[in-house]
C-alpha cells in the first residue's frame, strides 16, 4: 500500500469512529508506530486531522458546537464503560455530604447508583432534580436560570446563584481534558463550571476515554484543582501519564468491577 492510500484510509477510520490511535494504527498496517506518527504528523500540516498524545481527532474539532443528540440519547442507560464510571464516582460520596451534580449523561448515569444514606444534592439540572426529588433521604437544591432543551441551567443567573453555597465534592467532567486542563464547547458552561470548582472542597472529574489528550474551544480551567479523574480501561497510558504529571490522582474505573 503507498503512503497516500495508506493515509486516506486512516482518514476514513478517523471520521467512521471519531478518534484514532496511533498504537492501534499500528498493528493495523503492520508499521512501526514511529511511521504512523509521522503520516499523523503530515495529515496535520495539510490539515485534515489533529494530532493527540497517543493519535488523533477530526481537525476543527477544537472549535466544534455542541453536536445535537437525542435527549433519550444523552440521558439513556449508558455504555458499560460510563456506567463503571458513574458507579466508581457514587463511592466517594459520604453521608451528609453537600455534593454538585451537574447535568452530563454521566452524571445521570450516576444516580442509579447513589447511596442510600441522608445526603444533599445540588445541581443545575432539571432531569436530575426530577430524579432525586422522590428520594426522601436526599435534599435537592436546583440550581436557576435560563433553562435549556437538555434541561440544564448555565447562563450568569446560575453563575452567581451556586456562588451562594459552599460543597464537599463537586464532580464534574468536560468536551475536553488533558494536561492543558479541562475544555469545554462553550464559554458560559465552562464559567459556570469553573464555580463549581472553586466554592468545592474536592472536586472529582468524570472522564470518559475518548475526552483525555484533547483540548476542546472554552478553557473550564487548568486541571491541577482536580483531586481525583475517574476513566475507563480504554484510557491510553500517555493519556494517563500526562494528566498524573500535573499531580492529579488518575483511578481506572473497570466494568463489573463493583457488580
Amino acid at each position: 500500500m503507498f503512503s497516500e492510500e495508506r493515509r486516506e484510509e486512516i482518514l476514513k477510520l478517523l471520521h467512521k469512529n471519531g478518534r484514532i490511535l496511533a498504537k492501534e494504527l499500528a498493528d493495523m498496517f503492520e508499521m512501526s508506530i514511529d511511521s504512523i506518527r509521522r503520516d499523523l504528523s503530515i495529515m496535520e500540516e495539510k490539515g485534515l486531522l489533529k494530532r493527540t498524545h497517543g493519535g488523533a481527532v477530526p481537525a476543527g474539532k477544537v472549535r466544534n458546537t455542541p453536536t445535537p443528540e437525542s435527549l433519550s440519547s444523552r440521558y439513556g442507560e449508558g455504555t458499560p464503560l460510563q456506567n463503571a464510571i458513574s458507579r466508581k464516582a457514587s463511592t466517594f460520596i459520604q453521608e451528609k455530604d453537600t455534593v454538585f451534580i451537574s447535568g452530563a449523561g454521566i452524571h445521570f448515569g450516576m444516580l442509579k447508583y447513589l447511596p442510600e444514606f441522608p445526603f444533599t444534592v445540588v445541581t443545575n439540572s432539571i432531569r436530575i432534580a426530577d430524579n432525586l426529588k422522590e428520594r426522601t433521604h436526599i435534599d435537592v437544591y436546583l440550581i436557576g436560570g435560563k433553562v435549556k432543551r437538555s434541561g440544564n441551567i448555565t447562563d450568569s443567573l446560575a453563575y452567581d446563584f451556586i456562588r451562594q453555597f459552599s460543597l464537599d465534592l463537586c464532580f464534574i467532567t468536560g468536551g475536553a481534558i488533558s494536561k492543558n486542563g479541562i475544555s469545554t464547547a462553550t464559554p458560559e458552561v465552562a464559567s459556570f463550571g469553573r464555580s463549581a470548582i472553586e466554592i468545592s472542597r474536592k472536586t472529582i472529574c468524570l472522564a470518559p476515554h475518548e475526552k483525555l489528550g484533547i483540548d476542546a474551544f472554552a478553557k473550564l480551567g487548568p486541571i491541577t484543582p482536580i483531586d481525583i479523574l475517574i476513566t475507563d480501561e480504554e484510557a491510553t497510558i500517555e493519556a494517563i501519564e500526562d494528566i498524573e504529571s500535573k499531580g492529579v490522582k488518575v483511578i481506572i474505573a473497570k466494568v463489573g468491577e463493583d457488580d
